[in-house]
Parts: C-alpha cells; sequence; structure tokens
C-alpha cells in the first residue's frame, strides 16, 4: 500500500480538531455499522412483504455484507491513491444514494440490488478510517483511546442499530430504516470537509487491483450463495458442492493474481506476520458469534416470545451499554497495562460462556433469566474483544502498511459476519425443517434452530481462544505500541 507518511501533517493539526476529527469519522463508521444490523428487527415484517424463504431471509443480511467486505481492501487502496478523505465521502455519497434506493425497494431483487449498491458505499467509507486513526495518532496512550472509541462505534453500533430499527419499524415501517441514514450521511460529510484534513494520494498511476477485487467479491459470493443453498438442497448436493468448489477456485485465482499483480491488493509477504494472520483470524471467528446474536436472537425474541420491534431493540440494550462502558472506559488501560493478549482469551471466554447459554433456551425462557445473562456474557466479551485483536492487527506495522492492516482487518470483520451468518442460518434452518415434519410445534422447531445455530457460534469462538494462545504468543506486542514502531516478526 501506499505511504501513509503524506497522508497528515501533524504541525497542521490541533489536539481538539484531531478528536474532533475523530468523532466525525466515527459518526461515518456509525452509520455504516447500524445497517450491519438495524435490519435485523424488521427481517419478519420484510419477508412477510417482499416473499422470502426462511434460507433466503440471509440475503438481506449479506447482500450488504459481501460487496462491504469484498472490496474493502480495493478501497483502501483507492483511498492510498486518491487520498482517504476523497474517499470516505465519495462513500458517504454512495451509501446514501443506495439508502434511498432501499427505502423503495418493493421486491426481493429490488432491494437485494440496493444492498448490494450499499455495501460498496460501506467499503469506500469505512475502510480508509482506521488508517487515518492510527496516523493522527501516533503517541501510544492517545492511540489506544482512539481505538477504543472507534471499537466501541464498531461493536456497539450493531446494538445501536437493533434500537433503532425497532423504533422506525413500529413507529413507521421497516423503509424508514434506510431512510434515516440520508441524514446521518449528510452530516457527516458536512464536517468531514470542516474538520478531517485532505490528504495527497500517490495517484492513480500507482495502480490498483481490479481483477483481484473482482476474483474475491465472486469468490465470496459464489461460496455463500453454496452455503445459504444447502439448506434446502443438501450439503452433499451438486449444486452446492458445484458452487463451493468454484468459490474455492475463485479464492485460488485470487491468491494467484496477488503473488503476479504488481501492485497487490494483498502483497503475499505482508501475511508472514503471525500477529497479523493471526488477529484477523481470531476476528473472523468472534465476530460470527456477534451476528449470530444480533440476527438469531432478534428472530427469536420476535418469533417465538412474540415481542414487538421496539421491545427487542430495548432487550439489546444492556448489550449496548456493557459494549460501550468497556469498548471507551475499560479496554484502553486494560491493553495496556496487560497487553492486549491477556486481555483477549477471557473476553473470548465471556463470548463462549455467553453463547453457549442462548444455545440451552427453550420457548418458555425468560427474559430476566434465560436471555439476559447470554446477552451481558457476550457484550463484555465483545466491548473487550475487538479493541484488543484491533490493536494487536495494527502493532507493529510499519506506516506503509497501516492501510493493508486496516483492510484486512476490516474484511476479516465483515466476511466472518457474512460467512459464519451463512452457515448458521443453513443448519438452524434444516433443524427448523426437520422438527417441522417430524410434528414439532413451531415455537420448538424455531428455538431449537436458533440453539443449534448459538451452540456453533459458541464453538467458533473456542476455536478463537485456541488460535489466541497459540498464535498470538505471550511476547506479542501490547496494544499501546503505535502503528509503525519496530517490531521484530515471527516467520
Amino acid at each position: 500500500m501506499g505511504s501513509c507518511d503524506q497522508t497528515y501533517n501533524q504541525s497542521h493539526i490541533y489536539p481538539g480538531s484531531r478528536w474532533a476529527a475523530l468523532l466525525v469519522l466515527c459518526a461515518g463508521m456509525l452509520m455504516i455499522i447500524l445497517d450491519t444490523t438495524i435490519v435485523n428487527v424488521a427481517l419478519p415484517t420484510i419477508q412477510a412483504d417482499l416473499g422470502f424463504s426462511p434460507s433466503s431471509l440471509a440475503w438481506v443480511v449479506n447482500a450488504y455484507l459481501i460487496p462491504f467486505g469484498g472490496l474493502l481492501l480495493l478501497a483502501g487502496r483507492l483511498g492510498d491513491l486518491l487520498g482517504r478523505r476523497d474517499v470516505f465521502l465519495a462513500g458517504l455519497l454512495l451509501f446514501a444514494a443506495a439508502s434511498l434506493a432501499c427505502g423503495f425497494a418493493d421486491s426481493r431483487w429490488a432491494l437485494g440490488i440496493a444492498r448490494f449498491a450499499q455495501g460498496i458505499g460501506a467499503a469506500l467509507t469505512s475502510s480508509v478510517i482506521l488508517g487515518m486513526i492510527v496516523t493522527m495518532f501516533p503517541e501510544p496512550r492517545e492511540q489506544a483511546k482512539a481505538i477504543g472509541i472507534y471499537s466501541f462505534v464498531a461493536s456497539a453500533g450493531g446494538s445501536l442499530g437493533l434500537l433503532a430499527g425497532g423504533v422506525l419499524t413500529e413507529a413507521i415501517d421497516w423503509h424508514w430504516i434506510f431512510f434515516v441514514n440520508l441524514p446521518i450521511a449528510a452530516a457527516s460529510g458536512f464536517f468531514a470537509l470542516r474538520l478531517v484534513p485532505r490528504d495527497r494520494g500517490l495517484g492513480l498511476g500507482r495502480g490498483a487491483d481490479l481483477p483481484g477485487a473482482f476474483l474475491l467479491v465472486v469468490a465470496l459470493m459464489l461460496g455463500v450463495y453454496a452455503i445459504v443453498g444447502a439448506a434446502e438442497r443438501g450439503w452433499g448436493s451438486p449444486h452446492t458442492l458445484g458452487f463451493g468448489l468454484l468459490a474455492l477456485a475463485g479464492l485460488a485465482a485470487f491468491f494467484w493474481r496477488q503473488a503476479r499483480a504488481a501492485q497487490p491488493l494483498v502483497p503475499l509477504a505482508a501475511l508472514r506476520s503471525r500477529t497479523l494472520l493471526g488477529a484477523n483470524a481470531v476476528q473472523a471467528l468472534a465476530v460470527s458469534g456477534c451476528f449470530a446474536l444480533f440476527f438469531f436472537g432478534s428472530l427469536y425474541l420476535q418469533r417465538v416470545r412474540g415481542l414487538g420491534a421496539l421491545d427487542v431493540g430495548l432487550a439489546f440494550l444492556p448489550a449496548t451499554l456493557i459494549v460501550g462502558a468497556l469498548s471507551v472506559g475499560a479496554s484502553a488501560p486494560l491493553n495496556l497495562r496487560f497487553g492486549a493478549r491477556s486481555v483477549l482469551v477471557p473476553a473470548l471466554l465471556a463470548m463462549t460462556a455467553g453463547l453457549a447459554w442462548l444455545a440451552a433456551i427453550d420457548p418458555g425462557s425468560s427474559y430476566l433469566g434465560g436471555v439476559l445473562p447470554g446477552f451481558v456474557l457476550i457484550g463484555a466479551g465483545a466491548g473487550l474483544v475487538f479493541p484488543a485483536v484491533m490493536s494487536l492487527g495494527m502493532s507493529g506495522v510499519a506506516p506503509e502498511q497501516a492501510g493493508l492492516a486496516s483492510g484486512l482487518l476490516n474484511t476479516t470483520l465483515q466476511m466472518g459476519g457474512a460467512v459464519g451468518l451463512a452457515i448458521f442460518a443453513t443448519f438452524a434452518s434444516s433443524r427448523t425443517s426437520h422438527l417441522l415434519d417430524a410434528g414439532s410445534s413451531p415455537s420448538s422447531a424455531l428455538t431449537s434452530g436458533y440453539g443449534l445455530a448459538f451452540l456453533l457460534a459458541a464453538l467458533a469462538c473456542v476455536v478463537a481462544v485456541g488460535l489466541a494462545l497459540i498464535v498470538l504468543g505471550p511476547d506479542e506486542a501490547p496494544a499501546g505500541v503505535p502503528a509503525g514502531a519496530s517490531q521484530p516478526e515471527e516467520p
């Protein structure tokens, strides 16, 4: 990626304006993250209005997540070439236009295409934010605090999306969960022009790997399509195996391209860092647990417990508050004192315990005794996991690789959610269909399917714990080491 040394001239940025600029960037990120989960509480209404099947309903989320995650690396490269603030603003404009199209969608295809365009805008907007933050805040303690604020927005924004979605769906209708993005995008763009310094890009002549980006997005779409289709056709069907093999071939072609491209999206030499690879793998597994919480928790509370959309949003509020308190107030000092890895492992265990708790719920489980403990454990874990894993991923990264590291972390954040959700939704739908065919009641069948999804998400977090212990060794750099510090890399 291009050099970050040209991105900001620190002598022209006063400390106060840097924090104001951070708030503007986080406001843009909040809008992007809100749209990842704001649709969850409206899913039953959208399904009834537009005719989605139970398994294809995940596409309302994944049509957004796939281009979002698949294009982040290309978008980050464009930020290096064209200037990060300009790419941020272009993404805001596209996201707002696509949100307007989502709000007016009257068919499955119209909504899916508009959500896909939203994902492209989200990639452009969010890909450059973390790179700008670590460059704007080079001092260790300031950087840790800034990353904590950013992580709070990235993690708690999902829960806030559920609350906002509930309010809008009940007060007006589901179309307004998309219209609400327009004033947020306008305000973010207005203040970004005034508070975020404009950086000078390297120029398009330095090249962007468009074929590589195309291969990555196509491979991810084919993979998710194969997974979602397995609910109806079976894992061993020619349809599932055929599209699965095509997805693997696309991924292989992507890495072949990266090894030969003059300006690859992912320089393969950078992947020799165990810290970078381990942090991305842990994050992909952990975020799948958060998406399981939002998606299946919302469906359980509405379809089984009969809560309204607003009540579902309020039910997630305790988790939101816990994530916020830990991300902003506790994560930075804990990471600086004990090291990010030492904080990461117990936080992952808390998430695992919360997901395992939710896997045992039944149709008669109360909110206070049956659901809330799981929400609290997952919220506490997530509030510490994501600041720690982002700090680990950015630590020891040279300035010229800050954009790459930021892009990889954002990519695994979205792709871990998309692929994990597709897998969990497929198994949940299959379990529910099997039990309904066997004569179980709808509430029991649905709860059993959701419980299986939570169990699989808990197992994903167990794998994340193993990777954190094995790949991220105890001698890793603490979170307070600024990006660009000289740190020895393991082979």
